[in-house]
């Protein structure tokens, strides 16, 4: 055995075992993707969405009778909580059950209420809305509440690039939400999926009883003009595939009656779990990473840094709407 360790093929075999043994150790690892990191969360770092905070939208079927369900969560307490009682109580009274998608504008929002209320086609009564609604001032598109100490992310970099906003001072996740903020105020983002409250002129600032998605590029622009008071984080596509409508701002016009698309009833999910007509095993359980964990962390800065083989170059930055909160149904849903 020795004399065999001793001839130059055996010392050519061991020098390369041990140079691919420290090459291998020295080569450095595939650098993880955004999704790949989410997947790689800890339970422990994902937050329960309350079953309260979830709306139920179902639209009519689609041309192959396939069903539409989109599923919306509104904000906690403390974003837009007179909207949000608003958007509860008209889906409680039912009177949501039979309004339509009125507006649908390319790359900007799909907006549905009463087809009879202020659109090009309306030619009958307008619904009326149940007592008990709230009325806001526009001071409540904002909140005052001091969040300096509060609106960071774990983010262990040193760059202070993606706090940086053109919008405001700068923006930031707290609770599971994309925020904007300056040194007085803090309000939510016009990001894709968004929901949004139609209204009139100021000083309207809408009911709830006419509400929008944004479909294409963000409207940062309507950040403290109007009441953001949710998400869209299930079926999304049902809403961004509708065609356009050919109206001022995309409202369908008086030939395009046939191009609405109905929506039969807009529900509080814990409400659809707790009726008697429930279906076994209906669920509506979701859950976001929580902007508060390392590995949130982790996957922001992978959005505004992505080293994942695809890409030349890292960006060295990401806008607040380019780094989505993570949102899945549960594992055991």
């Amino acid at each position: 055995m020795k004399k065999i360790m001793n001839c130059p093929v055996a010392a050519f075999i061991a020098t390369f075992t041990l140079s691919a043994i420290v090459l291998a150790e020295e080569e450095p690892k595939e650098a993880l993707s955004p999704n790949k990191i989410v997947e790689e969360a800890s339970v422990e770092e994902w937050v329960a969405i309350p079953t309260e905070d979830l709306l139920v939208m179902r639209l009519a079927p689609d041309a192959e009778g396939n069903p539409r369900e989109v599923i919306i969560q509104l904000m906690p307490a403390p974003f837009s909580q007179g909207w949000v009682h608003n958007i509860k109580l008209l889906a409680r009274e039912g009177w949501y059950d039979g309004i339509s998608v009125n507006r649908v504008q390319d790359n900007y929002v799909v907006q549905w209420g009463d087809p009879n209320y202020d659109n090009p086609e309306s030619d009958g009564e307008k619904k009326t809305l149940p007592d008990g609604l709230k009325v806001m001032g526009e001071d409540e598109y904002t909140n005052d509440e001091p969040l300096k100490n509060l609106l960071t992310t774990t983010l262990t970099i040193d760059q202070e690039w993606w706090h940086k906003d053109s919008y405001g001072k700068s923006s930031g996740h707290f609770r599971g939400w994309q925020l904007g903020y300056s040194d007085t105020q803090w309000w939510p983002v016009h990001c894709y999926g968004m929901v949004g409250v139609g209204r009139n002129l100021s000083p309207d600032t809408g009911s709830g009883a006419e509400l929008y998605t944004v479909i294409g590029h963000a409207p940062r622009h309507l950040d403290r003009n109007i009441a953001l008071v949710g998400r869209v984080i299930e079926g999304i596509e049902y809403l961004s595939s509708l065609p356009r409508g050919k109206g001022e701002l995309g409202f369908y016009a008086e030939d395009e009656f046939d191009k609405r698309t109905p929506i039969l009833s807009i529900d509080v999910a814990a409400d659809l779990l707790e009726s008697e007509t429930a279906p076994a095993g209906l669920t509506y359980d979701y859950e976001y990473l929580s902007t508060e964990s390392e590995t949130f962390a982790k996957y922001a800065e992978a959005r505004a840094n992505r080293r994942d083989p695809f890409f030349i170059l890292p960006a060295g930055g990401a806008d607040i709407c380019n780094i989505p909160v993570p949102v899945r149904p549960a594992p055991n849903g």
